[in-house]
């Protein structure tokens, strides 16, 4: 699976979890569990974007050396 099918999954599952909460909040139910999946998910979805975010500055820079 390459990277950008990766986060498209991953922004897909976050929204059903928020889809999740929306409806626990609207019931008065506890959406601890949700909301710790929801946190985690969107750490990793920070960290492939955030890589790929100094990969592109650095070869913008720097297109001739590679580090």
């Amino acid at each position: 699976m390459s990277q950008k099918q990766y986060l498209k999954m991953l922004e897909k599952e976050i929204k059903k979890v928020n889809r999740k909460i929306d409806e626990k909040i609207m019931r008065g139910e506890e959406y601890r569990k949700e909301a710790r999946d929801h946190k985690l998910m969107l750490r990793r979805m920070r960290y492939f974007t955030r890589q790929n975010f100094f990969r592109n500055l650095k070869n913008r820079f720097f297109p001739k050396f590679s580090f």
